[in-house]
């Protein structure tokens, strides 16, 4: 029997969960599904990523306002995929921030991406026709931004460690309270989405760097809040892990002339016994496969993906 297209079975509703990480830091989670999060400083919010609408942003907003009413001075974008950024209108933010190559990307593919992504996950969509417009950043940087909280809260550090999930992937830092918001950087307990990445230098360089900052818990793009070091460990661990195995397999079919539907069987045969059970996995995995395969060809930049090429690639390797 044909698998259901990449989400679009997927209509219930998850539990979201408000955590409070440290003295105005704020993480919401729901079984899977993206994660966002909140830093209060002296008399204004910093709020990282904004969901795929403006009403389902809103859920979220109802749910902080319940334990600060400061204004949002700063929203924070991570990448420029659908669901993190669309529902930014929400936010009535003085300044939307994102990596200048994030903003390079929105102008380049992010109508095909908005098309794209509310085909593979509808459920998130809540009330499309409530989207404005695409997001754009008034405010991007190259290497990072330091944003002073003050009243004694320390920095919040905005970086840009190197290509990994998209080409413009931000992290959130809180070094006095040693809080990561890692963006899709990192995942923890959920499968990795790669159609956009650059595996090699993400498994590699970009992830010592989140590695190197020695965070005691950290917010990944999806599952749940990780605490303690060796539990952040592990979550960066898991991370590379599976990028490393789906680079390893990819190799081993060109290597041998095989084909790109042999590669997708392959990485799923290695990656199922441990992470087939994570949220995501079969939706994911095609655009996985598909983007690597290109990758390890020499194709340095990912495709655009187009609803119509999400089809076909989901034809061929999932149908």
């Amino acid at each position: 029997m044909a698998k259901a297209f990449a989400s679009s079975a997927d209509l219930e509703d998850k539990q979201p969960t408000l955590e409070i990480l440290a003295d105005g830091v704020y993480a919401l989670t729901a079984e899977g599904d993206p994660n966002v999060g909140a830093i209060e400083g002296e008399d204004f919010l910093v709020c990282f990523e904004a969901m795929a609408t403006p009403v389902a942003a809103r859920e979220w907003l109802a749910l902080l306002r319940e334990h600060t009413d400061k204004p949002i001075r700063y929203l924070v974008l991570s990448h420029y995929h659908a669901v993190r950024v669309l529902g930014a209108s929400a936010f009535d933010a003085d300044v939307v921030v994102a990596h200048e190559r994030t903003k390079a990307l929105i102008t380049e593919r992010g109508k095909q991406d908005w098309e794209s992504e509310y085909g593979r996950m509808p459920r998130l969509f809540k009330d499309p026709g409530s989207i404005p417009g695409l997001t754009w950043p008034t405010l991007t940087f190259t290497d990072g931004l330091t944003i002073d909280l003050g009243a004694g809260r320390g920095d919040l550090m905005l970086r840009y460690l190197g290509r990994g999930h998209t080409e413009g992937d931000i992290v959130a830092w809180l070094p006095q309270q040693k809080v990561l918001f890692a963006g899709d950087l990192v995942e923890a307990q959920a499968a990795l989405y790669t159609g956009d990445s650059y595996h090699r230098e993400w498994a590699s360089g970009t992830l010592d760097g989140v590695a190197a900052l020695e965070a005691e818990a950290l917010v990944g793009g999806r599952g749940p809040v990780v605490r303690g070091r060796d539990a952040v460990g592990a979550a960066i661990g898991q991370t590379r892990d599976f990028l490393r195995v789906m680079i390893a397999e990819v190799t081993a079919v060109q290597e041998a002339g095989g084909s790109l539907k042999e590669a997708f069987e392959r990485v799923r045969a290695a990656l199922a016994p441990r992470y087939g059970m994570w949220p995501i996995f079969e939706h994911c995995l095609p655009f996985d496969v598909s983007r690597l395969w290109d990758e390890l060809l020499g194709v340095e930049r990912p495709h655009i993906w187009t609803a119509a090429r999400d089809r076909e690639i989901w034809d061929l390797l999932q149908g």
